[in-house]
């Protein structure tokens, strides 16, 4: 009997024990922001009430300038907030190497460069702006072209607050320790972007594995890495042309899904073998919104000359879903370009193409609850919505919007500020970080 007894106490233990270090987890998981669309990667925060109302001396905590131009949205783990950047320097290399295509094609569009740049990791301390540490993990002058709009650091990094990972698309990834020592880095070669449009897909973190989706006119791949090598566990040949839409991974009925949104094929590859489970068509091309997810239903739209959404029952997807009971409604109004969708409390967010006009739909079956409503004072934007609670922040040139979440469209504020945003805002608690072209901002509550 006591022998039994000791036996149920040691059972009762382990599972005090495991419940609360899963506890922990998702409660470190609810404090920072990991990755570039957050805790869920649906836009929003699993927590917090940052000010509604805020201004360049109204609930500003601080405000740092940071060098060079760098559209990455910053990721946050405790104290530090990480951040990417490109810095022009005023050299140049003796000659240009590896780039085959004439000075006509180079500047086909947007902005080329002769300036060798550095490649910078900057950490910044979330209670006082300070900068703790920057690391240059790469110099070298850019063989592509980029956006006019877009910047040689648009790549997201991510972390699993031991490690952060830091992606520059063409320059490569880099693995720091929170003291900005590179652990591995690793080189993917060179990208040849439609239209010389530039990089921006952000890597996705998930368990042991790192996934880069590396989307372009050449040899198209699906990388799954070990996250404390570098070195590839898997990786797949695509049948793709450019995508700037990042992995995403979701766990359904006992499997382990990454998910990626392209012209060609919506795919869905088992985490562990890189094995082909779904498949789906319907998309517009140049997909730059992520999948999202939120109680079995997946996610997918694109809105460049088109629009396309596909609401999925990852439940019944296997094989080739197109035009299958597995998608449970679509959408062809008003869906992003650029811009990421919010997903939050059952309800659908999403700009239409680049311009200042706001969808909101219910999740489960598609209803409208009000759509293609005009922001005042955005024309157009890049940067992506973020929600917590019961509203929703979304940041342009010289103006940030405060919406209210729910089923009727109402402005909570309007407020400007002396910047440009292309980094979406984050939220981490009681503070609302915004990183605009020229500064790091971050607003509390006084």
């Amino acid at each position: 009997m006591k022998i039994k007894s000791t036996f149920k106490l040691l059972i009762a233990l382990v599972f005090f024990i495991t419940l609360n270090f899963s506890g922990i987890s998702q409660e470190k998981e609810s404090e920072n922001w990991l990755q570039w669309r957050g805790p869920l990667g649906t836009g929003a925060a699993l927590k917090g009430n940052p000010p509604t109302s805020f201004s360049e001396t109204k609930n500003l905590k601080w405000k740092t300038q940071i060098p060079g131009k760098g559209h990455a949205t910053p990721i946050v783990w405790g104290k530090q907030i990480i951040i990417q950047t490109a810095v022009a320097t005023d050299e140049k290399p003796e000659k240009i190497a590896d780039d085959t295509r004439s000075e006509g094609e180079r500047r086909m569009s947007g902005t080329v460069t002769d300036l060798i740049h550095e490649y910078k990791v900057i950490s910044v301390n979330k209670e006082t702006g300070e900068i703790m540490w920057e690391r240059t993990v790469a110099k070298e002058m850019p063989l592509e072209s980029t956006h006019d709009l877009g910047s040689w650091a648009s790549n997201s990094p991510a972390t699993d607050g031991e490690l952060i990972y830091a992606y520059f698309g063409s320059r490569g990834i880099y693995c720091l320790d929170f003291d900005g020592n590179i652990k591995w880095q690793r080189d993917f070669g060179q990208m040849k972007k439609h239209m010389s449009f530039g990089e921006g897909s952000s890597p996705f973190l998930y368990k042991d594995k790192l996934f880069i989706l590396w989307d372009h006119e050449g040899e198209s791949i699906l990388y799954a890495l070990d996250k404390n090598t570098g070195k590839d566990i898997w990786k797949l040949e695509r049948d793709e042309r450019t995508s700037w839409s990042s992995p995403f991974v979701v766990e359904i009925n006992g499997r382990t899904q990454v998910i990626t949104s392209a012209t060609t094929n919506i795919r869905s590859n088992d985490f562990e073998t890189g094995e082909l489970i779904w498949t789906s068509t319907g998309l517009t091309r140049n997909v730059i919104p992520n999948p999202i997810y939120e109680d079995g239903m997946l996610f997918v739209m694109s809105g460049f000359r088109g629009s396309a959404l596909q609401a999925i029952d990852l439940g019944k997807a296997k094989g080739d879903i197109t035009e299958t009971d597995a998608i449970v409604w679509k959408y062809d109004e008003n869906t992003p370009y650029t811009p990421n969708p919010v997903l939050m409390d059952g309800k659908l967010y999403f700009l239409r193409a680049n311009n200042g006009y706001l969808t909101c739909l219910d999740a489960k079956d598609g209803k409208v609850n009000y759509s293609n409503q005009k922001l005042e004072g955005i024309s157009t934007l890049f940067s992506s919505p973020t929600a917590v609670k019961d509203r929703l922040y979304i940041a342009a040139k010289n103006i940030v919007l405060v919406i209210k979440a729910g089923e009727t469209f109402e402005v909570l504020e309007s407020i400007e500020l002396d910047d440009n945003f292309h980094s979406s805002p984050v939220i981490v608690g009681n503070d609302l970080i915004l990183k605009g072209f020229n500064s790091l901002y971050c607003f509390s509550e006084e």
